[in-house]
């Protein structure tokens, strides 16, 4: 049987794009990464080998990933050049779709434009 290779971080990608909560720690009592945070720390430590191969990756992330996969996304998009990142900040903004937050024990919700206007004003 011919097995073809995967793409680097074709996993980690796949998590984001279905991530169901957005966090950039961890989370509940016990500190736990969720799947996607991890993933998300793994696609960002290999941004300076990869980030090339990744950016078309993560841009495509931005109009089919779940809501905590866009903002993932375009956090991301931040890291490899500025533009980028502003311009899918931009794209986000004028959406309203709902996303789960995480930070330590609080849960909380959002929508991607708002999310995406704080991100445009830092």
């Amino acid at each position: 049987m011919l097995r073809t290779k995967r793409g680097a971080f074709e996993d980690e990608l796949r998590l984001l794009a279905d991530a169901d909560t957005l966090a950039f720690g961890g989370v509940g009592i016990a500190g736990t990464l969720p799947p996607a945070t991890k993933a998300y720390f793994a696609i960002e430590e290999g941004l300076r080998q990869h980030g090339a191969q990744l950016r078309p990756k993560l841009e495509a992330l931005l109009g089919k990933a779940t809501p905590a996969g866009r903002v993932f996304a375009a956090e991301l998009l931040t890291h490899i050049d500025a533009d980028a990142g502003r311009a899918a900040w931009q794209r986000l903004a004028g959406q309203d779709d709902a996303v789960t937050t995480f930070n330590g024990c609080i849960m909380g919700s959002t929508t991607l434009g708002r999310y995406a206007a704080e991100r445009l004003r830092d």
